[in-house]
């Protein structure tokens, strides 16, 4: 390896002796290093092996959908897509070799069992009316009202409550059925409710009170469509309201105001023989019997609901205006 460093001067001496050299171009050390690189960079590139695959075989119009959302839409013509009908579809077209897929047996649901359609209400069977009672007068139809014992009311009543006010009002309040007080007062909207009734009609220069100076234009009758309190201040049972209507009726054929006021939904329900809500009918002229009738609030509602005073009070101004003729 030292023969590799050696100088000019040996280098001619050797030769004088008939000696020969290699001399590499590149020092020993760096050319083992690359030799290999060398080699490598250029060592001819591998041929690339061409693999052949089979061809991809064809798709089949029969593979089964990844999920339930793949699966086709359900036809119109089996039901409503229910699982008891999910076996009836029909298989889809095969197209390849592949079996078309088998889906899961699905249990099929019990078959629906169709419910009775409600029996209608029974007819109410209510008791006879009082002969006479559409020739009846005021004393008379009151009498009559104190004597009846048409519906089991008139087993817990301390007394009837036939109505207060003018016979010649223009105006007609009907509320629904008498309360504790009312019962032992044997008067239409008296306590707390009946305050605020009077000082609602009170607004519009009205009053239940008859005095010398009362007029029919500022007079006010008052009745109910019950006559006997219900028990516990119960809402009243269809029966009892179709039994006591006739002399609500008879009141209304004596009086013939020019407006009624339908105060409470059973008050609405009877007049106007609709289901629908207060809210609903509000704001709108309705009739009975030829009569403009103005539907709104009962005072009790009122004093649990403040806000639904500015409706009620609403209420009262178109009702002024039907009985004065400015609105039919």
């Amino acid at each position: 390896m030292n023969g590799l460093l050696l100088d000019a001067r040996q280098r001619a001496m050797l030769a004088d002796m008939g000696v020969r050299l290699w001399l590499p171009t590149t020092p020993p050390l760096v050319a083992q290093a690359t030799a290999p690189v060398a080699e490598l960079a250029s060592a001819p590139a591998p041929e690339a092996v061409a693999t052949k695959l089979p061809p991809p075989a064809a798709p089949s119009a029969a593979v089964a959908p990844a999920s339930d959302d793949d699966c086709p839409a359900w036809p119109d013509d089996f039901g409503d897509g229910s699982v008891s009908s999910y076996a009836d579809l029909p298989p889809q077209a095969d197209e390849g070799s592949s079996p078309a897929p088998v889906r899961p047996a699905v249990a099929a649901a019990p078959p629906a069992v169709r419910r009775a359609a409600p029996a209608a209400a029974p007819a109410l069977v209510l008791q006879p009316r009082p002969a006479g009672l559409d020739q009846m007068d005021w004393p008379a139809l009151q009498a009559a009202v104190a004597g009846c014992q048409a519906c089991g009311l008139c087993q817990g009543r301390t007394q009837p409550v036939f109505g207060v006010g003018s016979t010649r009002a223009d105006w007609l309040v009907v509320g629904e059925a008498p309360g504790e007080q009312e019962d032992l007062r044997g008067e239409p909207f008296v306590g707390p409710s009946g305050q605020l009734l009077d000082n609602m009609l009170k607004a519009i220069a009205l009053s239940r009170h008859a005095g010398s100076e009362a007029t029919p234009v500022t007079s006010v009758y008052i009745a109910n469509v019950i006559k006997c309190r219900p028990p516990g201040n119960r809402n009243p049972q269809p029966a009892e309201v179709a039994q006591c209507e006739p002399y609500l009726a008879r009141q209304v054929a004596l009086l013939r105001p020019k407006i009624i006021l339908a105060l409470g939904r059973f008050a609405v329900q009877s007049l106007l023989k609709t289901s629908e809500p207060i809210g609903k009918l509000r704001g709108r002229v309705h009739h009975y019997e030829g009569v403009p009738v103005i539907v709104s609030y009962h005072p009790a509602y009122l004093l649990r609901n403040l806000p639904d005073k500015a409706k009620a009070w609403a209420d009262l101004c178109l009702a002024l205006d039907v009985a004065s003729g400015a609105a039919t």
